[in-house]
């Protein structure tokens, strides 16, 4: 072990354990001057392979080398404060009472909030030129937070309004029992707001029975009725389906009827 402690104390290097039988491969011998064997004592070799740089620790504090791909994202950023964001050489600036000041410069918007020591925000950074509003630090607290319940009223807003797209598949002879079940399926989708694909596929021989597939559709359309409008509908070969959508005066009416018949049960109850 001797040798071992005298290869290990030459720096800088690189040890890699080599199980003993098994053949060294020929580029760990490239140059040869920088290689050194030594036999340890229950078998195997010690290979001390010495580099240009050698291994060098890293300092307390440093972060790891990125591989490009991570991004770093700074919680504390706030994109209406990003004045580089603005690439207008002039803008249109609002004071703190919002009454406008004029289109001014971006280095004189800056220079008018520096001596005020007030907070120059973005308004808006698309209008032409862009807007900005000088904010004292609890004003533009109140007002971060207000932009913030709006965005969230309107994520909501959008999320009710989103249709997802139910599928319902059938085969050409489906039968009665398996019918009413898809139709009762349907319905109920539709009443939840969403829209309703019928599909039929039609498989090897099956496209000789393309009319009946395309009766069978027609069919479920009218069982459905008022309930939804067609959106689209496709009556290709192998590949038939009806797109339906809610009809929102029809579902405004189930509902104050299923209402009445609610209220109706409870007063009957109660008498």
């Amino acid at each position: 072990m001797a040798g071992v402690a005298g290869l290990c104390s030459t720096p800088p290097s690189k040890l890699t354990c080599v199980p003993g039988g098994c053949p060294l491969g020929k580029s760990l011998f490239k140059p040869p001057s920088r290689l050194r064997l030594c036999k340890l004592p229950r078998g195997g070799w010690l290979v001390a392979r010495f580099g240009s740089g050698g291994y060098k620790p890293r300092p307390a504090g440093v972060p790891r080398r990125s591989s490009g791909k991570t991004r770093f994202v700074d919680s504390d950023y706030d994109p209406a404060l990003d004045l580089d964001r603005i690439q207008s050489p002039s803008v249109r600036l609002l004071d703190e009472q919002q009454n406008m000041v004029g289109i001014v410069s971006k280095g004189e918007a800056i220079r008018i909030a520096e001596d005020a020591e007030l907070i120059l925000a973005i308004l808006s950074s698309d209008a032409d030129p862009p807007v900005l509003r000088l904010f004292e630090s609890p004003d533009y607290k109140k007002h971060k937070y207000e932009q913030l319940k709006k965005k969230r009223v309107q994520m909501k807003r959008s999320a009710a309004n989103r249709m997802d797209t139910k599928e319902l598949k059938m085969g050409y002879n489906i039968d009665s029992h398996d019918y009413s079940v898809r139709l009762k399926a349907a319905q109920k989708f539709l009443k939840d707001g969403d829209k309703v694909k019928v599909i039929v596929n039609l498989k090897g021989r099956e496209n000789e029975f393309k009319n009946i597939a395309i009766e069978l559709i027609k069919r479920f359309q009218n069982d459905i009725g008022e309930l939804a409008t067609e959106e689209s509908k496709s009556f290709s070969e192998r590949n038939i389906y009806l797109v339906l959508t809610p009809n929102k005066v029809a579902l405004q009416k189930v509902q104050e009827q299923s209402k009445k018949e609610t209220s109706a049960t409870e007063v009957s109850a109660s008498v």
